[in-house]
């Protein structure tokens, strides 16, 4: 073989060689440019998709309310005599102080003519609703476990406006139950209220963890 027919071989080599370089190239770029669309399909557009939002009634502010209170969370979210659990307040409790105007506020004012005078319960949309085979005692967890409400409510009292309630399109549950993070991971105890959650916590405390326990 000549010289000259020995560099066209070696030309012609090179030339592949770059050519699968360039192809290599662009199959790696191409790779996470897909990739980076799936993650942000997955982890924008996708909640968007999943979840709808709703406008609670009424804004609600817990700070100005535990400020004026004698027993703190327990007077609007207290226990019966038969020990059962009142969540989320009726509209006695409110008209107990707010029969009548207490100050300016548009809200107030909502509440007083929209809900008080025509005596009408108050729609609230319930952040932490339980599907309907779940049973849950707040006894057990608060007056004998002695677990302080923000460990799974968060720091609701000092907040001075109720957060936005979005819901699951495909279930209907409020999104505070598998969390407000796309990916289920916590940071925080209140983060989430999966079953998952539930059992972790009965695990590490070394309570039951039975089907029955939660689901009667």
């Amino acid at each position: 073989m000549s010289k000259q027919e020995e560099k066209k071989d070696g030309e012609g080599l090179d030339s592949t060689s770059d050519s699968k370089y360039s192809s290599d190239k662009v199959g790696i770029a191409l790779f996470f440019v897909g990739f980076g669309i799936a993650l942000f399909i997955g982890w924008v557009i996708f909640p968007k998709l999943l979840y709808s939002q709703k406008k609670q009634p009424l804004d609600f502010n817990h700070s100005t309310h535990l400020e004026v209170v004698d027993n703190g969370c327990e007077d609007c979210h207290y226990f019966r005599e038969d020990g059962s659990f009142s969540g989320v307040p009726r509209l006695a409790t409110c008209a107990e102080c707010h029969e009548e105007a207490q100050g300016e506020s548009s809200e107030e004012a909502t509440l007083i003519t929209k809900y008080i005078e025509p005596e009408k319960e108050i729609p609230w949309l319930i952040y932490s609703k339980q599907p309907d085979c779940v049973f849950f005692s707040h006894a057990a967890h608060v007056k004998m476990a002695k677990i302080e409400c923000k460990t799974c409510h968060g720091a609701k009292g000092e907040s001075d406006h109720l957060p936005v309630y979005e819901y699951n399109r495909i279930t209907g549950y409020s999104r505070d139950i598998w969390g407000r993070s796309i990916s289920g991971i916590k940071r925080n105890s209140w983060d989430s209220m999966k079953m998952d959650d539930c059992a972790e916590c009965h695990r590490k405390n070394g309570v039951n963890n039975a089907c029955f326990v939660c689901h009667k």
